[in-house]
């Protein structure tokens, strides 16, 4: 008789998802007997120890689950949800997955929000996307006021649903060269994740080059066409001394500072993620 325990399920599991090169494939088919059982990864992890079993029906969702991650489709998209610092955001087809090296990007923006000499500052995510960085503004920082333009309808819809019901966060759907012209000259922070791969340049991971929208992705032959909009763009947006953050890849940094060094920026500086990679450049408007 086959082993229905959850231990052997998930083991199994696990297996067939490092067969095909999946990152980290016990935390992926523990997560998704998780979304199948209704528990967290802990609670998974306590029930494996105990020796608990799964009911037929469970093993067969949570096979169909695993035949889906082993094709790479994104854990997120199979469970509909990703964790964004202290928040659980709805994902899908159609809007880029927030990464976790994001999570240190957003840091730079709430703390300038909150070290603001203003009662209400004012932030502004430029290209949202999920809404990921704006929302962990609007939450851990609650006295600044918050605004958020996305240009893709489909990423747009994802926004909206995770920033409903949250006041001091307006979401638009723009084109971030023209958002917000009512706010010039009067934010402190203005942050953007954009799309920074250079056209000819293919993402390594699967989930990345199949799944994220192209949109979210490719900046031009360089990388950084996004990236002079952004720069003039802020600096309309900001107040002096405002800070412009920006996401990129770990080779832009000093193409980034030089471009916005040259656009009238000071203080132009590159800053390093948990993996010790070049991930964010910060500048302050004159």
């Amino acid at each position: 008789m086959p082993d229905t325990s959850l231990a052997a399920v998930v083991r199994a599991a696990a297996q067939r998802l490092a067969d095909v090169g999946v990152p980290d494939p016990l935390v992926d088919a523990e997560l998704l007997a998780g979304h199948v059982l209704g528990r967290r990864r802990g609670e998974v992890q306590a029930a494996i120890v105990r020796g608990d079993g799964i009911s037929s029906d469970d093993a067969a969702e949570f096979d169909a689950l695993v035949t889906r991650r082993s094709g790479r489709e994104p854990l997120q998209h199979i469970t509909g949800t990703a964790p964004f610092r202290h928040l659980e955001l709805a994902v899908g087809p159609g809007v880029f997955v927030p990464r976790p090296e994001t999570e240190t990007v957003a840091q730079y923006a709430i703390d300038a929000l909150s070290n603001a000499p203003e009662p209400a500052p004012i932030g502004v995510d430029l290209g949202t996307g999920s809404g990921a960085i704006a929302l962990a503004m609007a939450t851990e920082v609650p006295h600044a006021r918050i605004f958020a333009a996305e240009l893709s309808p489909d990423a747009h819809a994802w926004a909206s649903r995770n920033v409903a019901g949250v006041e001091n966060l307006t979401l638009v759907l723009a084109d971030l060269g023209e958002a917000f012209p009512e706010l010039d000259g009067t934010a402190s922070v203005v942050i953007s994740n954009p799309p920074y791969v250079p056209d000819a340049a293919i993402p390594r991971d699967p989930e990345v080059r199949m799944f994220d929208p192209s949109m979210a992705l490719y900046g031009g032959e360089d990388g950084l066409d996004v990236v002079r909009v952004l720069s003039s763009r802020a600096l309309a947006l900001l107040r002096p001394g405002g800070l412009l953050v920006i996401e990129h890849g770990e080779l832009q940094g000093a193409s980034i500072r030089e471009l916005l060094t040259a656009d009238g920026w000071r203080a132009a500086a590159t800053h390093r993620d948990l993996t010790l990679r070049d991930r964010t450049t910060t500048a302050l408007r004159p």
